[in-house]
């Protein structure tokens, strides 16, 4: 089955073209520029696998009309893979919020859409976007089953003590304001790679600490294969310090704001979610490489910036294993996560008494990809960096359902 993924955001839709059977990716590409200023600046970059990319300039209102852009290009006589788009089984869809509704991914209907719909109250930056697609693929692609896969999913198997604010509980009953957490799918790839990993070398896999570092930061305890705590919360700015985003802070902080500085909510907003982080400490990027060559040179923000970042997820991965019981291995994912050794060294510091040794030498090895285990020999825990692949679960959680609504067609008793 040819699986299309489709990660839409509110001026993009990026998308990769797999095989599920093989699970090799066909094709991908993004649409950038889409709907800003009318998209007349829009353009579509898409690539196949093992050639170069090919670029469209064209006008992109709107997200079907991206997405037509992106369907042509996938039938393009000279840049496409396939010869029609009835090829095309099954359309999987990232969306960011599925609140306590969905705990797993699920086949879209007109019911499943207007939960999604439902839910832009509380993720306004993501899930309109996500539907916007989904509304787009249905136009597009008529009869073509659709799935959604939710970020928020693989954190519904949080406890009540992990989820619930120390806030009036009527607050949670009525509003449903809680901790949600977010980077699921990637969190539920690594954690799912690394018991394969340790399986294989007869190690215990019972506890695993999760680490996303990319732009956006989170960490979560991963016990018995389930999501039992996570850093994000209600919205995906709580945590670990991130590129532009704040992580945790005193809640006190913004009626204080709002009160002395004359601050409102929406200046609050943009700052603690924009203009925070690595670059309102550094006041230089909000990219960990640029940090570290402003920290190399000298610049003493840049180097205040980097130790925070490494001093909470150490403190995170400390209280992680506090939550579980102790460790069966950290993993390392994302951008910074998997090509950052600097990072992962400094994030280690201090963590022996948990059975987590680094290996320097292997740590600092750039040349090797894929996952692998840079904890020494005697490490009592594994150290392990693991390249997420979002996209690739999302094509295996669709693959699966419209399967199985296939067979349900065929044999419908």
């Amino acid at each position: 089955m040819k699986v299309l993924v489709v990660n839409c955001g509110s001026s993009s839709l990026k998308y990769q073209l797999f095989d599920s059977e093989t699970e090799q990716a066909l094709a991908s590409g993004v649409a950038s520029r889409v709907a800003v200023n009318g998209g007349t600046q829009a353009q579509l970059e898409h690539r196949v696998a093992g050639n170069s990319s090919h670029v469209v300039c064209a006008p992109m209102p709107d997200h079907e009309v991206a997405l037509g852009h992106v369907l042509e290009a996938l039938v393009h006589p000279e840049h496409g893979v396939l010869n029609t788009l009835e090829e095309i089984g099954a359309v999987g869809h990232r969306v960011v919020h599925g609140g306590e509704r969905f705990s797993e991914s699920v086949l879209i209907d007109d019911k499943v859409i207007a939960a999604i719909e439902g839910f832009c109250e509380i993720a306004p930056l993501h899930n309109p976007a996500n539907l916007q697609g989904i509304l787009a693929s249905r136009h597009r692609l008529p009869g073509v089953p659709m799935v959604a896969v939710f970020d928020t999913a693989f954190h519904q198997t949080l406890p009540p003590t992990a989820y619930i604010y120390g806030l009036p509980y009527e607050l949670y009953e009525e509003r449903g304001i809680r901790r949600y957490g977010f980077h699921g799918t990637s969190h539920r790839y690594v954690a799912g790679q690394a018991v394969e990993v340790l399986g294989a070398a007869g190690r215990s896999a019972d506890k695993i600490i999760t680490c996303h570092l990319g732009n956006g930061c989170s960490i979560t305890a991963v016990e018995g294969g389930k999501s039992v705590q996570t850093s994000m919360g209600f919205t995906p700015l709580a945590g670990l310090l991130m590129g532009t985003r704040c992580g945790d802070i005193d809640p006190a902080l913004v009626p204080y704001l709002i009160n002395h500085l004359g601050m409102d909510s929406r200046e609050i907003d943009e700052m603690l979610n924009k203009r925070s982080g690595l670059l309102g400490i550094s006041g230089v990027s909000s990219d960990m490489r640029d940090i570290h060559a402003a920290a190399e040179a000298g610049n003493p923000r840049a180097r205040l910036a980097r130790d925070i970042f490494c001093y909470r997820l150490r403190r995170y991965i400390g209280a992680y294993a506090a939550v579980i019981g102790g460790v069966d291995a950290v993993v390392f994912t994302a951008g910074i996560g998997e090509n950052d050794a600097w990072v992962r060294a400094q994030a280690m510091q201090g963590l022996g008494f948990l059975g987590l040794c680094l290996d320097e030498q292997a740590n600092a090895d750039g040349n090797l990809n894929g996952s692998r285990d840079v904890a020494t020999a005697e490490s009592r825990a594994r150290i392990l960096i693991i390249p997420t692949n979002e996209e690739l679960l999302i094509s295996r959680d669709t693959a699966a359902l419209a399967s199985t609504e296939q067979s349900v067609l065929r044999d419908p008793a």
